[in-house]
């Protein structure tokens, strides 16, 4: 069995456990949860080892490379880091509904990746600009921290919903399963400031990189200047609650425009925008 068929296992895994966390959040049956952190949990172990297969396989190749060098591997690689984020907030808070905001976000990025033929699937070797050291400690923190604000994304949407149905009682029912607002807030603040932390040493692991490669720490290249624009974005999200205490509905909503402005960077960025990334799609 190659690395593809262990990560389409993946894929079917991160599907059904949405399925099941979703099937928790609309019915409230703690089974579903229990099943949906069981699927999960089995699909990122097998997705760990299709890592480590496409790993070795890129040696085997000539190639020899870590599997994050295009948008395959890069949504593969996203996905990983998200389900596994997920999974240690779910244990260490004991908050397992919110596996229903996450899980969809993982589960697509799996199925994008493994169904869409604008992906090159293929290992090839890498150009000389990407031969570099610094490729895995900036790919590796920089999706660290898009992990986490796909997470503070799902939270404040959490957060919505908690909210707007506490003012309707008529569909109170519907977010009985979630945490109070309080609990939620603070998830998403705690959330957030790890994935800063995290795209700060991507920012910064990311100048080092292009320094080596082209002679220039900083080239105002789409990728760049969307990176640093997603940086103030949550900077200033930061800034406003430890300064202006802004709290609740306000930082829902920002930690889902950072979440749009990261999807943006990552995704969107490679297609309408072209720049020095653009030979890696990452």
């Amino acid at each position: 069995m190659d690395s593809s068929q262990l990560f389409g296992i993946t894929m079917i895994a991160y599907l059904l456990a949405a399925a099941f966390y979703l099937g928790l959040f609309l019915f409230k049956i703690e089974r579903l949860g229990l099943i949906g952190m069981l699927l999960a949990l089995c699909g990122t172990a097998v997705q760990t080892v299709a890592i480590g297969l496409r790993w070795s396989e890129s040696y085997q190749m000539g190639a020899g490379h870590a599997p994050l060098t295009n948008m395959y591997e890069s949504l593969i690689f996203f996905a990983w880091c998200t389900t596994l984020f997920y999974l240690a907030l779910e244990y260490r808070f004991k908050t397992r509904v919110m596996g229903a905001f996450v899980m969809p976000c993982a589960a697509v990025a799996m199925a994008y990746a493994s169904f869409s033929d604008r992906i090159d699937a293929q290992i090839s070797p890498l150009i000389p600009a990407l031969q570099s050291n610094w490729l895995i400690a900036h790919v590796v923190t920089c999706f660290i921290g898009y992990a986490a604000f796909a997470v503070a994304g799902g939270l404040g949407l959490m957060y919505l919903l908690k909210q707007s149905a506490s003012d309707k009682p008529s569909t109170a029912s519907l977010t009985a399963s979630l945490p109070d607002l309080k609990v939620i807030d603070d998830l998403t603040h705690k959330t957030i400031v790890f994935g800063f932390m995290w795209l700060s040493a991507g920012i910064i692991t990311g100048a080092v990189w292009a320094n080596e490669a082209w002679g220039t720490y900083w080239s105002w290249d789409p990728k760049e200047t969307w990176s640093i624009i997603t940086w103030f974005l949550y900077a200033s999200t930061l800034h406003a609650r430890f300064t202006r205490g802004w709290r609740g509905r306000r930082i829902a909503w920002l930690a889902i425009f950072g979440f749009i402005a990261v999807f943006f960077t990552y995704f969107g960025v490679n297609f309408f925008l072209s720049g020095l990334h653009s030979y890696g799609s990452v």
